[in-house]
């Protein structure tokens, strides 16, 4: 079986093209029939769990204040929608949450639901799946969800294995925690502390001045929750329209300060300044083919070009995204250069060091607005959140091409190519 080395060697041409123009880009950025559009997208903020303004938040009802405006917002008729695919990891019975929700925020009995779970990368294997059926004909109109409430859904991680499992030894490895897998990248690729806290500090900075200057405003709906103050008891109404998780005037040096969260693992390096924050927030896209956004007189905000998944070791599931990348661009003949914005899950520091150092990134172009380590990464949410910040960031920079990728426990990764048509 090959490595996760020798695999990354046959798919990193794709990253050092011979020439300096691509025929792929040019492909890609012509506008044919049956390509399939994103005519909505839009995000709730994404908010500290057990702290935050969602932390009273139920999933069902965080679900139903994304979907009412999304169904108010979207310029097409509801019972346009045919199927709601959910990116869900953590809410007990998901498929009867997401039904439900759909229900209650408005959309007619007609409108069908889907839940979908590959952990970080659930959001965007929900978009992949409603394009999907949309490319098959099965569908002409859906609307693909990212959702998760951390705070009244957590994360147990893995369930008790069996005897056949634990004698394994791959499938033994999705045993271990994910800060357990953070630690044996940094360990594995000779990742520094340093290294790792320039990478969260440069997070951080990022989405403080993208908070700052508004460039997150055509992302948010804003949501009206019941929020009980943690020290009065007292329960009010509130309207949260901000991510809460930016640590303003971060820098490498303060988070060099913070002790380790997990001394039992060497080299023992992931902090809680330099790790995603645990965070409750929810995402939504809508999809159809151009032809049919023709047809509708609705507005195309962008294209959802590819999709793909790679598998690898647990035990570094981080590096998935140096896996994926290099995939999905070859698979739609980009190479690295014809990229304008990677959004790159920031799982933990040192998976984002890693995948940086290892496909030759520019660090301008990665995360411009900052990542999970500032803003958070509600695990289902993270995939679809991530296009509508690669969408909102194209249309301010002026550019086309975004590439969005993420880690995904168990060992997998995840990458899609999207291309704004602002």
């Amino acid at each position: 079986m090959a490595s996760a080395g020798q695999r990354l060697s046959s798919v990193l041409g794709h990253l050092n093209p011979s020439s300096s123009e691509s025929s792929g880009k040019a492909k890609l950025l012509q506008k044919n029939a049956d390509d399939i559009v994103i005519t909505y997208a839009g995000r709730t903020p994404l908010t500290k769990a057990k702290k935050g303004g969602l932390k009273d938040t139920q999933i069902d009802d965080l679900l139903i204040s994304l979907l009412t405006s999304v169904r108010e917002n979207m310029n097409i008729d509801p019972s346009l929608i045919e199927d709601v695919c959910l990116g869900n990891v953590l809410a007990p019975s998901p498929g009867y949450v997401a039904r439900s929700s759909i229900l209650a925020a408005g959309f007619p009995a007609s409108s069908a639901a889907s839940v979908a779970n590959r952990f970080c990368s659930s959001g965007l294997l929900a978009i992949q799946n409603i394009s999907n059926q949309i490319t098959a004909g099965a569908i002409e109109v859906g609307l693909a969800v990212g959702a998760e409430s951390m705070s009244t859904c957590p994360d147990n991680g893995a369930p008790p294995a069996s005897a056949k499992v634990i004698s394994h030894a791959l499938a033994s490895q999705n045993q271990q925690p994910m800060g357990q897998t953070s630690e044996n990248v940094a360990g594995d690729f000779n990742i520094s502390r340093e290294a790792m806290d320039e990478f969260a500090a440069r997070s951080f900075q990022r989405a403080e001045k993208a908070q700052k200057e508004g460039w997150t405003r055509d992302e948010i709906v804003p949501v009206e929750v019941s929020f009980t103050d943690p020290k009065t008891g007292v329960t009010t109404q509130r309207i949260i329209n901000a991510d809460d998780g930016i640590r303003a005037g971060t820098t490498a040096e303060s988070l060099g300060k913070i002790r380790v969260a997990f001394p039992q693992w060497k080299p023992s390096q992931t902090t809680g300044g330099n790790a995603s924050q645990i965070t409750d927030g929810a995402a939504a896209v809508v999809l159809m083919k151009r032809s049919k956004a023709a047809e509708l007189g609705v507005k195309v905000l962008g294209k959802f070009v590819q999709a793909t998944v790679v598998g690898l070791e647990p035990r570094i599931m981080g590096i998935g995204p140096a896996l994926a990348i290099p995939k999905v661009l070859g698979k739609v003949g980009l190479h690295r250069d014809d990229v304008d914005v990677f959004e790159i899950n920031e799982a933990f520091a040192s998976m984002g060091v890693y995948c940086i150092n290892k496909l030759g990134l520019d660090p301008e172009k990665v995360n411009p607005r900052g990542g999970a380590i500032a803003l958070g990464h509600p695990l289902g949410c993270t995939g679809t959140r991530q296009v509508v910040t690669a969408l909102s960031e194209l249309r301010r920079q002026d550019k086309r091409i975004a590439v969005t990728s993420m880690c995904v426990g168990t060992g997998q990764g995840m990458a899609a190519v999207f291309v704004s048509e602002h």
